[in-house]
């Protein structure tokens, strides 16, 4: 049985095409199912920002800082992972289409989750005087956009493949807590739903956004965009420090009750793994912890 970790040890990741990614203090390592069915590693040291500069491990402002690096280090295990999952495709995509295509979903993200539903909110605003009941109105909007995104993803067998490795980085991750020795067996008895999964920090991003862009007031429609976009850093360091506190204290009853909705919106977005899957997510933790 390995040593069960501090409260405070805190190990995490992401599932990538064909693999997982995983982190724990600074180390990161990307472990990929090649199509001749080996295990193929990425590894790498990486000093967080936060731990390199004081200023940026400030609460509220180390959860902007963590999700843009998250995100940087996200783009390079994907990356990874399509050169060596992809190895006997005719053609594998390129360094620059893989940045345009993060590039242009982004821009695609903002469109429909900042511009559409700050139209939404214009178009409502004539008829109801409650700044915070237009708040709440358009939030529901957004999650409707949001959640209608994630069905749209269980269409795709390749998304589905993802999410079944999301599944096995979350049951890696809480056998790892629980002080577990990692193996395959001892591994697929835990849940494929984590309270600090991304998942439920975008809900949380989500639920934030609406107290906050309540403190806006009525503005028209350019300003509103303006606004929300400037605001964004601002919610999502406040988001960060509520993911961190539920996953500290999961074990609360209240803790347990605020994080059921962002822990059964994972139901879409994690699967149950395979053996094969749970393999190449115990392989990454091992790399790291």
């Amino acid at each position: 049985m390995n040593e069960k970790p501090q409260k405070e040890d805190i190990a995490g990741g992401q599932a990538i095409i064909e693999g997982v990614m995983m982190r724990h203090g600074n180390k990161i390592a990307a472990a990929v199912r090649a199509p001749n069915k080996e295990i193929v590693f990425q590894e790498r040291e990486y000093v967080s920002l936060t731990k390199r500069y004081k200023l940026l491990g400030w609460m509220f402002i180390r959860g902007t800082v963590t999700l843009f690096e998250m995100m940087f280090v996200g783009i390079k295990a994907l990356m990874f992972s399509a050169e060596i999952a992809l190895a006997e495709e005719e053609r594998k995509p390129k360094d620059w289409e893989m940045y345009l295509s993060f590039v242009v979903s982004f821009a695609v993200a903002i469109f429909f989750f900042i511009v559409v539903p700050a139209f939404f909110f214009t178009q409502i605003k004539p008829f109801i005087n409650s700044v915070l009941l237009l708040n709440f109105l358009e939030g529901c909007f957004r999650m409707f956009i949001f959640l209608c995104f994630l069905a749209s993803t269980l269409l795709m067998a390749d998304m589905r493949r993802v999410y079944m490795y999301h599944g096995a980085e979350h049951k890696t991750v809480f056998a790892w807590e629980n002080g577990q020795e990692l193996n395959v067996q001892n591994v697929k008895d835990f849940s494929t739903r984590h309270p600090r999964c991304g998942t439920s920090f975008i809900l949380f991003v989500m639920i934030v956004s609406i107290l906050v862009f309540s403190l806006l007031g009525r503005p028209d429609f350019l300003h509103r965009v303006a606004f929300k976009l400037m605001l964004m850093p601002i919610i999502a360091g406040i988001s960060y420090e509520a993911i961190r506190f539920t996953g500290k204290y999961s074990h609360s009853r209240l803790v347990r009750a605020l994080s059921w909705p962002g822990l059964a919106l994972q139901k879409i977005t994690t699967r149950e793994p395979d053996d094969e899957q749970l393999e190449v997510a115990i392989a990454a933790m091992k790399k790291v912890i």
